[in-house]
């Protein structure tokens, strides 16, 4: 039930309990206390609603910083990966394989703001070594949703 749970909260987060038993066909009692025990171990660690900033007008940023680091002894990357995870802007941090060890997600405001914290705060963090940073142009799909569909090419075909 566990799993099946999970599934189908990871898709709708704004389920109602009696809709997700009545899915399971399982009683919203026990449904209701299974989600709450996910929640209490940090199994479940937050419910998220995607948000197509753009179709508000809102103007927001978002970056992919790559982030090269030495890791430090006793404690590998974990010291340096709490550091950037405590400042809000941080929305996302993964330790990688490949060409460098952290990707982090970054929110702002704008890209100058994004990039005065690049400049400011992470690469001053000791054990950075360097960063590469990637702004998000375009969302296409996020999430497995769907955010812009491209336009339909409308020229008509030679032949």
């Amino acid at each position: 039930m566990t799993e099946k749970i999970l599934t189908i909260l990871e898709k709708n987060a704004r389920i109602r309990t009696d809709d997700l038993a009545n899915i399971l066909g399982e009683d919203s009692y026990m449904v209701r206390q299974e989600v709450e025990r996910l929640e209490s171990e940090k199994v479940i660690c937050g419910y998220h609603t995607l948000i197509n900033w753009d179709k508000v007008g809102q103007e927001k940023a978002d970056a992919f910083i790559e982030v090269k680091v030495a890791p430090q002894r006793g404690v590998g990357f974990d010291q340096v990966a709490e550091r950037i995870w405590q400042y809000p802007e941080v929305s996302s941090i993964f330790l990688v394989s490949g060409n460098c060890d952290f990707i982090v997600l970054l929110q702002g405001k704008s890209m100058r703001e994004i990039a005065m914290f690049v400049s400011e705060k992470l690469a001053t963090i000791d054990g950075v070594l360097s960063t590469m940073t990637q702004f998000i142009l375009k969302k296409y799909k996020q999430d497995g949703f769907v955010v812009e569909n491209p336009r339909k090419d409308e020229r008509e075909a030679i032949s």
